[in-house]
């Protein structure tokens, strides 16, 4: 770790130096474009892996920064622009301040991620936060905004049960991958 007068100073340095490694492999995997497209447009991917790994790694600001700084630099790269970048933000949110505001409440640590339970307990909590908010902000904003269909057309097109569950499945591997890494593999010894 790197030595100064005050260790809190040395403990944001650190993390902010791996805010921006996380924040330049999020905007890598956007340009690398790796996953996978579904037949209604949207992207199955890899983005916001390093948001989440941001936070369960420092917690709520610097995973938040993270996700704010990424979405800014992919909303000027991505050929998706402001709309993409928006949408990756909007869905992923839930899955960074659900699981906070549970700590909170509980009055658990970052590091009470790792038992199974509380775990479970966030990822579900996420999933159905992050649905509820991404219908409708997918069918009055970002669909007829980015596709120009109507709202009844664009539920006509894409049913909210598969909306709700591309969201579902891309929350469940961006949140599992990111716990994985940082619980399983001890990313988290680099805290």
């Amino acid at each position: 770790m790197i030595q100064t007068r005050n260790n809190k100073t040395g403990k944001n340095m650190y993390a902010l130096t791996a805010a921006s490694m996380l924040i330049a492999i999020s905007v890598v995997f956007q340009i690398a474009h790796i996953g996978i497209q579904t037949q209604w447009g949207i992207w199955i991917d890899l983005v916001a892996i390093p948001w989440i790994l941001a936070y369960f790694l420092f917690g709520f600001r610097i995973g938040g920064l993270t996700a704010l700084i990424s979405s800014g630099i992919i909303a000027i790269i991505a050929p998706s622009g402001m709309i993409g970048a928006l949408m990756k933000l909007a869905a992923t949110l839930p899955m960074i301040i659900v699981p906070a505001a549970i700590l909170y409440i509980l009055k658990l640590k970052l590091g009470d991620f790792e038992k199974p339970k509380i775990f479970l307990i966030a990822l579900i909590s996420a999933i159905i936060v992050r649905g509820a908010f991404m219908l409708p902000f997918n069918y009055y904003f970002a669909i007829p905004v980015y596709f120009g269909m109507p709202t009844a057309e664009a539920m006509a097109f894409l049913p909210p049960i598969i909306l709700f569950g591309l969201n579902a499945i891309q929350g469940a591997i961006d949140f599992c991958i990111a716990w994985v890494l940082v619980f399983k593999y001890k990313l988290k010894r680099f805290q």
